[in-house]
C-alpha cells in the first residue's frame, strides 16, 4: 500500500499547454514521458463502494491492466492506494486481499459490480527535482464518459515521490500565481459519479467523518479539517453557476472548518492560523448577501408578489430584490473566481497539513478523551447561558446561537467515537434539541436582516412605486414580527430540555 501525497488542479487550457511543453515555473524538469490511459471505474447500482469511501478502478496502460483500490480514509496526508496487475479489463476481487475492499469483497458483490464511468486521458508526466525533493507533475487532457454523457478533463497533479511537503506546496503556489491553477480536492471519481447522475455542477454536502477512539487529537483535527475544506472547496463550480444551494453548502463548509479551528484551538499553534481564519471569514462575508437575499426573496418576497392585497407594491419590491439578488450572486461568483480564493485554498490545505500547526504536547491527547471532555464543557456552557435566553439582546442571542451551532458540529465530528447504543441515542436527542434551538434563533436572526433590507428598499424605492413598495415592505416586516413570540417560546422549550443532558 502507498499513500499518495498529491495535489490536483484545474488549469486554463492556454496555461496547461505551456506546462505540458515543460515550461514549469519552479524546479528542474527532467525527461518527460507520454502515455494514453483508459480507466474504468466499477461499483454496484446503489454505489456500495462509494458509500464505503472506496473506489475500484481498472486501468489499461498499453498491454498492461492494473487494478487499483483507493481509500480516502486515513490519518495521513493523501489517499491510500493498493495496486495489482490483473489479466484483463474485469476486476479481480481476489486481488483485493489486504485492502479496505477485502471485508466487503464477497461473491455477491462481484456479481453486482458494473462499469459506472470511464476516463480516457492523454497524460504527460514531468519529473521535477528540487534540492531536497522529487515531485511528479502529471498533465492530463481527455474526458470522463458516463453513458452518453461526457465532460472534459484539463488538469494537472503534483505528487510528492520523495522529500518535503513544503516543496510540494511551494511549487503549487508558484503554479497558482503563474498559471491560474485552482486546487480541487475532488478526485476524478467524484466527477465521474456526478456525471453518471447527470449533475453538471454538483452541489457537495458534508462527508461523513470517521475517527478512531485511540488516535491522537492532532490527527483527528487534520481529518476533520480536511473533510470540511473539501466540503467548501467542492462547491466552487456550483457557486460560479449561480446555484443557491451551492452557495449555502459552501457557507456551511466554511462554518464547519471555522468551528473545527475553534473547537481544537487549545492545541493549535499560532503559526498561520490567524491568516487562515481571516481569509475564511472574508470568503464567508462575500457569500453572505447571496444567501440572505435568496432566502428573503423565496420565503417573503415571492409570496408577497402573489398576494392580491399588495398588488403593485408586491411586484415592485420583487423586481427590486431580484436585482439585488443578481448582484449578490455576482459578488459571490467573483469571489470564487479570484486569485485570492485560489491562494486561500492552497494556504488552508498547507496549514492543515503542516507539522507545526498542532502543538507537539497538546496534540497527543487521545481523541476519545478529548471529545468527551469537550462535549461535557460545551453542553454545560450552553445550559448555563440558555437560562437567560429571554433576557438576551439581539447580539447576545446571535452569539448564543453560534455556540449552539459549534456544539452541533462537534457532535457530528465526534459521532463515530461513540459506539455504545445508549450514548448514540443520547447524542441524537441532544442534537435534535440543539437543531430546533438553532433553527428558531436563526429565523429570529433572519428577521433582523430582513427588516433592514425591507426598510432600505422602502427608502430607496423609485418614486413611481415608492408608496406601494413601502406598504409592501411594511406588510412583510409585520408578518415576520408576529412570528417572533412563537419562535422565542419554541427556543425556550428546547433550551429547558437541555437540562436533561
Amino acid at each position: 500500500m502507498a499513500v499518495e501525497a498529491e495535489l490536483k488542479f484545474h488549469v486554463p487550457a492556454r496555461h496547461l499547454a505551456a506546462i505540458a511543453e515543460g515550461r514549469v515555473p519552479s524546479g528542474k524538469v527532467e525527461a518527460r514521458s507520454v502515455g494514453d490511459l483508459l480507466s474504468t471505474y466499477f461499483d454496484t447500482a446503489r454505489c456500495k463502494l462509494k458509500r464505503n469511501g472506496l473506489t475500484l478502478r481498472v486501468r489499461r496502460d498499453g498491454h498492461k491492466h492494473v487494478q487499483t483500490v483507493k481509500s480516502a480514509n486515513g490519518t495521513e496526508f493523501g489517499r491510500g492506494e493498493w495496486e495489482s496487475e490483473i489479466k484483463d479489463d474485469a476486476p479481480h476481487l481476489g486481488k483485493a486481499d489486504g485492502t479496505p475492499l477485502e471485508p466487503i469483497a464477497s461473491k455477491k458483490l462481484r456479481r453486482k459490480l458494473k462499469p459506472v464511468f470511464e476516463t480516457a486521458v492523454h497524460r504527460i508526466t514531468l519529473p521535477i527535482r528540487t534540492r531536497r525533493s522529487e515531485i511528479e507533475l502529471a498533465v492530463d487532457r481527455g474526458r470522463i464518459i458516463a453513458g452518453h454523457r461526457w465532460s472534459p478533463i484539463a488538469e494537472l497533479e503534483l505528487e510528492l515521490k520523495r522529500g518535503r511537503p513544503a516543496d510540494l506546496f511551494r511549487i503549487a503556489k508558484t503554479l497558482e500565481r503563474k498559471s491560474q491553477a485552482e486546487l480541487d480536492l475532488r478526485s476524478k471519481s467524484d466527477r465521474g459519479y456526478a456525471l453518471a447522475r447527470g449533475e453538471q455542477h454538483p452541489v457537495m454536502a458534508a462527508d461523513g467523518i470517521v475517527l478512531d477512539v485511540d488516535m491522537s487529537a492532532g490527527d483527528a483535527f487534520r481529518i476533520v479539517a480536511r473533510a470540511t475544506a473539501r466540503h467548501f472547496c467542492g462547491n466552487a463550480n456550483a457557486v460560479r453557476s449561480g446555484d443557491a444551494e451551492g452557495v449555502h453548502q459552501m457557507r456551511v463548509g466554511l462554518r464547519r472548518l471555522r468551528a473545527a479551528i475553534s473547537l481544537f484551538s487549545g492545541m493549535l499553534s499560532g503559526t498561520g492560523r490567524e491568516k487562515v481564519k481571516s481569509e475564511l471569514k472574508w470568503l464567508t462575508k462575500e457569500l453572505a448577501p447571496a444567501r440572505e437575499i435568496d432566502v428573503f426573496v423565496k420565503e417573503n418576497i415571492e409570496p408577497a408578489s402573489r398576494d392580491a392585497l399588495l398588488r403593485r407594491g408586491g411586484k415592485a419590491i420583487r423586481r427590486e430584490f431580484s436585482e439585488r439578488r443578481e448582484r449578490a450572486f455576482e459578488r459571490a461568483r467573483k469571489a470564487v473566481c479570484s486569485e485570492r480564493f485560489r491562494a486561500l485554498l492552497i494556504d488552508t490545505l498547507q496549514w492543515i497539513e503542516s507539522g507545526p500547526t498542532v502543538a507537539p504536547n497538546q496534540g497527543k491527547t487521545p481523541i476519545g478523551k478529548f471529545a468527551r471532555d469537550l462535549l461535557h464543557r460545551r453542553i454545560k456552557k450552553v445550559r448555563k447561558e440558555g437560562r437567560h435566553l429571554d433576557r438576551m439582546s439581539v447580539r447576545e442571542r446571535h452569539k448564543f446561537r453560534i455556540g449552539i451551532k459549534k456544539l452541533r458540529y462537534a457532535i457530528e465530528f465526534f459521532d463515530s467515537l461513540f459506539a455504545d447504543k445508549g450514548e448514540q441515542k443520547q447524542l441524537a436527542r441532544l442534537s435534535k434539541h440543539l437543531k430546533k434551538i438553532q433553527d428558531a434563533l436563526g429565523s429570529l436572526n433572519d428577521f433582523v436582516a430582513h427588516h433592514e433590507m425591507a426598510v432600505d428598499a422602502a427608502l430607496h424605492a423609485p418614486r413611481r412605486n415608492g408608496r406601494a413598495g413601502a406598504f409592501a415592505s411594511g406588510v412583510i416586516v409585520g408578518r415576520e414580527d408576529r412570528a417572533v413570540r412563537p419562535l422565542m417560546a419554541a427556543a425556550g422549550r428546547e433550551v429547558r430540555a437541555l437540562e436533561k443532558f
